[in-house]
């Protein structure tokens, strides 16, 4: 068996006919009942049949690739972007993708069967990549054009919306008041709170560190305590921690040692690790798409739902509400006061209309 990891990280953009190809994709829900989609003015939603964008999967794994540069740029976790050459500072999300070839043996002539993961963690060998993927359940598994994989977008849209760290996606924003407070959050969560999570198996959370330190050093351009810094990180010898027993974060379950497990820097790296399986969000449970969590409370969220426990979001054009004046209904959502209408007619929904 061959295995190849490599990270995407190219100036490439998804070109105009694969994005429209993307918008006239039919609803993965109503399938065919929908002719394709149609963005409706200002709600995540397709005019054609109402279910949510997500269900639709718009756009492309290269506009994919430049949100998610986005998310990551100015955060602890910049390395795993790259920047665009002429692209006046953009960051492209470096997107390791795993190839796996096996011999098929069969008559005179060798065949072989290629399997394409479209995502896989990054900084592992071969073997541990395999590993990792073969403890997810094959539904998640991003094997290039299976379900595992679309899944893996639609989580990216969920989980992860632009709306929630770019201004240029929230049309909700009606002042600079409101646009300033928006980006004193997002940098703020980035700085404290937001995470990639990192494979790697039970014991060696100290040479995690240690590269942790000594990235900072390399960024910061700080020689001075370099020596020490990665002597403090090495708490055991090989830099492994000395630990004999290691329990699941998640589900308090003992993890075999040979198994690799995630381990999250926010958390610190003594004792806090999930099986792959135990690395959600602990509001909608959902699998951490490529790894990405925030930490806060001692809890692992997705970007979703931690964004609007800090700040309510609008149920009507699903952006967080960053007005001081808004809407909240009798069953407790929240809405902008010009977004509490009937998304067909715009009628109050305090008052009866057709649809």
């Amino acid at each position: 068996m061959s295995v190849q990891l490599r990270a995407e990280g190219s100036a490439a953009e998804g070109s105009a006919a694969e994005g429209s190809a993307a918008e006239a994709a039919p609803c993965l829900e109503c399938k065919k009942r929908c002719s394709g989609f149609q963005p409706h003015s200002w709600r995540k939603a397709c005019m054609t049949c109402g279910c949510s964008s997500v269900d639709h999967t718009p756009g492309s794994e290269a506009e994919d690739d430049q949100k998610m540069g986005r998310l990551l740029a100015d955060s602890p976790f910049s390395h795993l972007t790259a920047k665009v050459k002429g692209g006046g500072g953009l960051r492209m999300y470096k997107r390791n993708r795993m190839i796996v070839t096996n011999p098929v043996v069969s008559g005179k002539d060798p065949t072989f069967n290629t399997t394409t993961y479209d995502w896989a963690p990054a900084g592992l060998n071969q073997k541990l990549a395999m590993q990792y993927m073969e403890l997810l359940p094959e539904s998640l598994r991003p094997v290039s054009g299976s379900a595992g994989s679309l899944q893996r977008r639609r989580q990216l849209l969920h989980q992860l919306p632009a709306y929630d760290h770019d201004p240029m996606k929230c049309p909700s924003l009606a002042s600079e008041e409101e646009i300033s407070t928006m980006l004193l959050f997002v940098k703020q969560y980035k700085q404290e709170v937001l995470g990639v999570g990192e494979v790697a198996l039970p014991g060696e959370s100290a040479a995690l560190k240690e590269a942790v330190l000594l990235r900072t050093v390399k960024e910061s351009g700080q020689q001075q305590g370099h020596t020490s810094a990665s002597a403090a990180a090495a708490e055991g010898s090989n830099g492994t921690d000395g630990m004999t027993e290691y329990r699941c974060t998640g589900c308090k379950a003992e993890v075999a040692k040979e198994s690799p497990v995630v381990y999250a820097e926010r958390a610190g790296y003594h004792g806090a690790l999930w099986h792959p399986t135990c690395f959600r969000c602990s509001e909608c449970s959902q699998s951490l798409v490529d790894l990405v969590y925030f930490w806060s409370s001692q809890k692992l969220l997705c970007g979703r739902h931690y964004c609007q426990s800090v700040w309510p979001r609008c149920s009507g054009c699903d952006e967080l509400i960053f007005c001081r004046s808004f809407f909240t209904s009798k069953d407790g959502r929240t809405w902008h006061q010009e977004h509490y209408c009937c998304w067909r007619c715009g009628v109050s929904l305090d008052t009866p209309c057709q649809h």
